[in-house]
């Protein structure tokens, strides 16, 4: 039996949470074209006869201009501490910018796989180029290129994966698709439609909590707070005569529908928490607090 945790690692935007819903074959990561879409760890597990994989998507890797970011990198900092294997994503144009982060993943024993994202957009002497300069990066490092969007070589990350991972008994139960909640997924949900629908700061300064989940036969009736830092923030997530809010409970419940199967029930409610990102009491109330 193989099993073990694969910690995927990189900047914003290089498509991690893409690979990770490609690798995993659920949508569990919201995606946007924005950076920072992801803000915590979110785990997806695909279990076979003899193997489970548990992957681990990680934010963005950020310098911190808020108590926000401190935690977000607090979940990265856990990750490069309990892996069995990195999947350290880039692309083809970008430098890895964070050098401490990329010191302790080249000084660790841990086995890398470095992936090499978003080769559609690029040709084969750039993609040639590019496997050449990470692979005297990170010398014992598997490098493939690949496109998540487009499906190629995810086949041979996920065997490659497979080849890594390290012998050990199966350390969740064979039925579990991922650690997160029902509500995690709604609150996650609603917060893509933000980043979505809204410009500048606005997703930035939005947190999205689920107040209520009532299941009943047929529809699930869910009452969503969305907190704000401002009150012009708030004003302009409801919209002239309150169409955009409508048409974002509109967008959000039809995914929503179509995660858990069945008929919903979405209210969303906006609340003003003056400057969250920088308390350390509402991160931890909506779970940013990083494990000891």
């Amino acid at each position: 039996m193989k099993s073990g945790f694969v910690n995927i690692i990189g900047n914003p935007n290089v498509g991690k949470s893409t690979l990770m819903n490609a690798l995993v074959g659920e949508r569990l990561s919201i995606i946007t074209s924005k950076a920072q879409t992801t803000r915590k760890r979110v785990m997806g597990i695909v279990n076979g006869d003899d193997f489970q994989i548990v992957y681990t998507d990680t934010p963005g890797i950020v310098n911190p201009a808020n108590k926000l970011h401190e935690q977000m990198m607090g979940f990265i900092g856990t990750a490069l501490q309990d892996a069995d294997l990195f999947l350290l994503v880039t692309e083809v144009g970008e430098t890895f910018k964070n050098r401490r982060v990329l010191e302790r993943v080249v000084d660790s024993d841990t086995p890398v796989l470095l992936i090499i994202n978003k080769i559609d957009l690029s040709d084969q002497e750039t993609i040639r180029q590019k496997m050449a300069y990470w692979q005297a990066e990170i010398p014992r490092a598997v490098v493939i290129p690949c496109s998540a969007t487009e499906g190629f070589n995810v086949s041979k990350i996920f065997d490659t994966v497979l080849e890594l991972l390290p012998e050990h008994p199966a350390y969740f139960p064979k039925d579990e698709l991922t650690d997160r909640t029902m509500r995690f997924f709604v609150s996650e949900i609603v917060r893509e439609k933000i980043l979505l629908y809204y410009q500048k700061e606005i997703p930035y300064s939005c947190e999205v909590a689920v107040e209520s989940y009532e299941e009943k036969d047929g529809i699930d009736n869910i009452s969503c707070l969305i907190f704000v830092e401002r009150e012009s923030q708030k004003a302009i997530l409801i919209g002239h005569q309150g169409k955009a809010i409508k048409k974002l409970g509109i967008e959000a419940r039809k995914d929503i529908e179509e995660f858990t199967g069945k008929r919903c029930f979405l209210s969303l409610h906006i609340k003003v928490l003056k400057d969250w990102r920088n308390s350390d009491r509402a991160l931890k109330q909506f779970g940013y607090a990083v494990e000891d």
